[in-house]
């Protein structure tokens, strides 16, 4: 091979992706095919298709399609969430509920978690495993990863001992709006980056000064 040609990839020849990369690539393809197709029409073999790669590879990866949605329900749940380091756990409460909740801009402006979630609405009773899937790593796992939060609170002594399953859920519905208007209306009112960055900071603030008294 001539110096000219060496290092330069062969037509046809496969594209190689980290794991990371490939994760990615697939899973923004499910929720392309959820979105526009529904649960039950959106097989492994469609999303393999709209991925560009094969249907073993989207096996090798996530091994059912359950397998699949869940993580696709994680990852949108991780823009919502955000995991503490070891080091931003040492830090006041209100940085690390700053740091834990406010939203990232990745869906902010985004339609696609709204038209996965009216999938699994309408398709619930036909896929409840779906469904329960979407629970647990959606709105449970929220719910919890708040919970440990006011849970340390309190062993800091930060706050007052409470029922810490309740203001989580509290903290949950103040800082994040409801998305039923946007489901009933998709056409109505898009909140922008400001206009939600400013809602939670407000929602934080009168959260902060209930629980303090």
């Amino acid at each position: 091979m001539s110096a000219c040609t060496k290092g330069i990839r062969r037509p046809g020849r496969p594209v190689q992706l980290d794991p990371e990369a490939r994760e990615k690539l697939i899973l923004d393809a499910a929720e392309r095919v959820m979105a526009s197709r529904g649960m039950a029409r959106s097989s492994m073999s469609a999303i393999a298709r709209e991925a560009g790669m094969s249907k073993r590879t989207i096996y090798d990866i996530f091994g059912s399609k359950e397998e699949l949605v869940t993580a696709c329900v994680r990852r949108i749940r991780l823009t919502f969430a955000q995991p503490l380091s070891e080091q931003q756990k040492q830090l006041p409460f209100v940085e690390r509920l700053r740091l834990m909740l406010s939203p990232a801009s990745t869906y902010l402006s985004g339609e696609m978690p709204n038209e996965l979630l009216r999938v699994i609405i309408f398709e619930a009773l036909r896929q409840p495993q779906l469904a329960k899937a979407f629970l647990e790593e959606g709105p449970k796992a929220l719910l919890a990863t708040i919970q440990v939060e006011i849970d340390r609170a309190v062993d800091k002594g930060e706050i007052g001992p409470c029922d810490s399953r309740a203001v989580a859920a509290l903290l949950r519905d103040m800082v994040y709006e409801s998305v039923i208007e946007r489901l009933l209306d998709p056409n109505g009112f898009v909140p922008n980056d400001a206009y939600v960055t400013a809602r939670f900071e407000l929602a934080l603030q009168v959260f902060l000064k209930g629980i303090a008294n």
